[in-house]
């Protein structure tokens, strides 16, 4: 069972703002870019109609500090852990690490919340993650997790 994954991101141009340094918001794609890319490494989708995705995962809680910024043509590791599962949740830890430098360093933590939901009636409702997915997901030990 798999409980982390890394993926790495050149910074676009587009992914900056009017300082030139990566832009609050966009390491919350960057986030979800590692967690699609989570999930597809486990032969898991989230398109509509493809492999386990009859569910959806609507985020229920996210957070991110930042240590350090990120400019145009920087490296970033996205490093993703499953920090928490619950019959209908799943929470990741994300560490984002500036890696284009002799010595890579750290420049954000995230966390999200994704709640497993399928639609009745039009309408959004929690339910337990399909056994599909479940059995594929394991929570990281501790000690990556301090």
């Amino acid at each position: 069972m798999a409980y982390q994954f890394k993926i790495r991101r050149f910074v676009e141009f587009g992914d900056t703002d009017m300082a030139g340094i990566v832009y609050y918001a966009t390491y919350y794609r960057y986030m979800d870019a590692a967690e699609h890319a989570f999930f597809r490494s486990l032969g898991l989708s989230f398109a509509p109609g493809r492999h386990s995705s009859s569910v959806g995962w609507p985020r229920v809680h996210t957070e991110a500090d930042y240590v350090a910024p990120l400019r145009f043509g920087d490296e970033v590791e996205v490093h993703l852990l499953v920090m928490e599962k619950r019959p209908k949740a799943l929470t990741y830890a994300f560490r984002l690490r500036r890696v284009n430098t002799p010595e890579p360093y750290e420049v954000a933590r995230g966390k999200v919340t994704a709640v497993c939901v399928k639609v009745v009636e039009g309408k959004m409702q929690a339910t337990r993650i399909p056994k599909v997915i479940d059995a594929k997901i394991s929570v990281a030990p501790a000690r990556l997790l301090q």
